[in-house]
């Protein structure tokens, strides 16, 4: 018997009865998870790929195996007709042709009452409905082509190739029919109709096969182990444990209780108070922990990981994919477009916890690909937003987005801060449902004056701090064997100064790590884990890290001493929770020195901040004076003076608690850039590329350095077409050794690394 293939070599080379199984098995789990009836379910997955027999998709995939094509020709239905689609495709006269059309012909296999529910798993699951980027959407095509032209192009030579396709379906129980060309095309007609007709919305069934689709791609004859342990509820035991336990009395927040049958939560307190352990206690099930930086998003990884050792938790770092329509333009061959199915991967449901950024959910309201299926996920759980600062204005209104999203998607919100100004609060609650859905937290004023730990310093001997007074504090304090941590604004300052304290004779000598976005993930993994080591060492003895805004947030470090450039006072509130972190007994009623150097006096020395927004900050603090916690929050809102949340851009495809986004229609994914204004690139080293390429999908970001948007524009690298679309970096514009470990650098710092030492 002839037979059909589903996938072309590079992606495994499975038979469809085989990909079609895997799907099958991963939506057998998926549906009941989301109360979707699992025979519907079952027979979208049956449908949803039989188009692929048509021989111009099965002359795609063997196109390029010229070694073994005679042989695949052998085994395939339609062998003669595929020769002549490889003939055309050589002669680069290929027809537009889009499976998921061709697959539409087979709904006279399911009853006539399920083929609405049908078409929306089926006609959509690659390309948006409409306004796709490839142009190939179904209502795009109709536009763009004559119907009759698409008609033929879909269902040409359907005697030769569909009874091979409803074989395939037969594998799954489908009772066997025949279907003739002209009952097929009534099929694609009465979807065509149903498209047409279709309002705004979104659609769970969408969302359902296309989880399933990436899920069963992904993991392949491994689905159905891989999707056993999915949607498993945590065990919250060890929180509970703590906020028992014998040091229970040094976190505030484990005195308060949790049990509130508010859904909400508002919860502002500083580092160290327990907000945590807080949000945990507060959740019901599974649950989504979003953190502003990457950095974070690793600690908060590890942390939740020694809580929870056999729980499923991942965390979503592949953060450059965001911007992966904005990137060079690519063939528009159908092999270049059903690449698009692998992007996502990472955020599979189904996860005990999901640790990420709030950008990573934002799909909720940018409509980006993936949407349904990420809405299916959080649908009915808890979400925490931990450290929500105020943010620039896009991403301010960003997550008031989010939140509209997931109160629609009814989730239980949990916010957690050390920093949010009062009117930003105040409009959050109300959001919320008021105070009668939100169950508002914080600590009294006695509590919050046993916070007090920094002494703030803007000046060194009688004047403003500068570079050079930086390094005379550095060094006096070193020699008084403490930890120190220099935090700078930029990536270029903070590799200054790593380069000038590798070169200092006196400094040197120290162990000295340097942080920041500029690396390739693993390594900045193992810079974290050094850093970490490093001051946690019980032997003592001076340590100097140097870092980026990147240790802001939940980066387990506790420094005896800080040197920091200004910065917005919520970022420098954050900062400062990196010195004298530990809470004990001992610690308690001791301060160490914060050291804030002066302020720049032009808008470019100032990013990525608003200068204004600096020296606002920056006069906040009194010179040689303690930070007193109980008035951190009036000085927030004497800096934070407005809410600035303008009128909400057309690009949100959610408002006033309906869609403004067409049924099966999605946008495309650089609408995140173009909106929130992210700069986002990433990078592989020449060295590593035959890595990357070979790499599975959950193990390319580790290969990948995260660069400026802009970097292409001065450096005109070469880039891949896998994984996320990385530049080529060469090798020597990389430095990671125990000499020089800058990460990235620019083309005229190549020769530095030969004077450091």
């Amino acid at each position: 018997m002839k037979r059909l293939l589903a996938k072309s070599e590079d992606k495994g080379l499975l038979w469809l009865e085989e990909h079609t199984l895997h799907v099958f098995q991963a939506i057998e789990k998926f549906a009941p998870s989301w109360q979707i009836d699992p025979v519907l379910a079952g027979h979208g997955a049956i449908l949803h790929d039989l188009g692929k027999g048509h021989p111009t998709f099965q002359a795609m995939l063997i196109f390029n195996n010229m070694s073994k094509r005679e042989y695949w020709l052998s085994q395939l239905a339609g062998a003669d007709i595929i020769r002549k689609q490889i003939a055309l495709r050589e002669a680069e006269k290929t027809p537009i042709h889009r499976h998921e059309f061709s697959s539409l012909g087979f709904l006279p296999l399911f009853p006539k009452n399920e083929w609405p529910e049908l078409v929306e798993m089926i006609v959509a699951h690659h390309k948006s409905i409409i306004k796709d980027k490839s142009g190939r959407g179904l209502l795009d095509l109709i536009r763009e082509l004559d119907l009759e032209e698409i008609i033929e192009t879909h269902f040409s030579h359907w005697e030769v190739w569909a009874p091979a396709a409803i074989e395939v379906a037969k594998h799954f129980g489908v009772l066997p029919q025949q279907i003739s060309k002209t009952i097929a095309i009534d099929a694609f007609y009465f979807a065509l109709e149903y498209c047409r007709t279709l309002g705004d919305g979104w659609s769970p069934l969408r969302g359902l096969l296309m989880a399933a689709d990436h899920f069963g791609s992904a993991y392949q004859h491994n689905t159905n182990n891989k999707a056993k342990g999915l949607f498993a509820p945590p065990s919250f035991q060890a929180f509970h444990n703590r906020a028992n336990g014998e040091k229970a009395h040094l976190y505030p927040l484990s005195q308060i209780a949790v049990e509130d049958p508010r859904p909400h939560t508002l919860v502002t307190a500083p580092t160290g108070a327990g907000k945590t352990d807080f949000l945990v206690r507060r959740c019901h099930g599974r649950f989504f922990y979003t953190l502003p930086f990457q950095a974070s998003i690793n600690s908060m990884y590890l942390r939740l990981k020694e809580d929870m050792p056999l729980a499923d938790i991942r965390r979503l770092h592949a953060a450059s994919m965001v911007a992966l329509d904005s990137k060079q333009s690519k063939p528009a061959t159908e092999e270049y477009l059903d690449m698009d199915e692998h992007i996502d991967l990472q955020q599979h449901p189904g996860a005990t916890v999901k640790v990420m950024t709030p950008h990573q959910l934002s799909a909720l309201v940018f409509g980006t690909p993936g949407h349904e299926s990420i809405a299916l996920d959080v649908r009915g759980n808890d979400v925490i937003l931990d450290e929500i600062h105020t943010f620039n204005e896009e991403s301010q209104r960003m997550v008031i987005q989010i939140i509209q999203a997931l109160i629609y998607h009814q989730c239980r919100v949990h916010i957690g801060t050390a920093t949010l100004p009062s009117l930003l609060a105040d409009h959050l609650v109300h959001l919320l449902g008021g105070s009668n859905n939100v169950y508002q937290v914080s600590l009294s004023p006695s509590e919050l004056s046993s916070f007090d730990r920094h002494i703030v310093h803007k000046t060194y001997q009688g004047a403003p701090i500068d570079e050079g007074s930086m390094f005379k504090i550095l060094r006096k304090a070193t020699r008084e064997q403490e930890k120190v941590l220099l935090v700078a604004n930029q990536v270029k300052t903070a590799q200054q100064w790593y380069i000038k304290i590798k070169q200092d004779p006196e400094l040197r000598n120290y162990p000295i790590v340097l942080i920041h976005s500029r690396y390739r993930r693993e390594d900045r993994a193992l810079l974290e884990a050094r850093l970490i080591a490093l001051q946690q060492m019980p032997t003592g003895g001076p340590v100097i890290g140097v870092a980026t805004q990147v240790v802001e947030v939940s980066l387990d470090i506790s420094f005896d001493r800080m040197i920091t450039q200004p910065a917005p006072l919520d970022a420098l509130i954050q900062r400062f929770g990196r010195v004298n972190r530990k809470r004990s007994p001992l610690t308690i009623g001791k301060y160490k020195p914060i050291h804030l150097l002066m302020p720049p006096v032009k808008e470019q020395e100032a990013r990525p901040y608003r200068l204004e927004l600096i020296l606002r900050s920056y006069d906040q603090f009194p010179d040689g004076e303690v930070v007193a916690e109980n008035q951190v929050q009036a000085m927030i809102d004497r800096v934070f003076t407005e809410l600035l949340i303008p009128e909400a851009n057309n690009a949100y495809i959610f408002k006033d608690g309906r869609f403004r986004i067409r049924k099966l229609q999605h946008n495309p994914r650089n609408t995140i850039v173009e909106v929130l204004k992210i700069e986002g690139d990433t990078c592989v080293l020449a060295s590593q590329v035959d890595a990357y390429s070979k790499a599975p999908f959950d193990k390319k970001p580790l290969y990948e350095i995260p660069v400026s948007e802009t970097f292409q524009r001065w450096n005109r690298l070469r880039r891949l077409e896998l994984g996320s679309y990385p530049l080529v970096l060469p090798d020597e514009r990389y430095r990671f050794s125990e000499e020089d470990a800058r990460g990235v650098i620019r083309e005229e710092e190549v020769s530095i690394h030969t004077q450091i030492l």
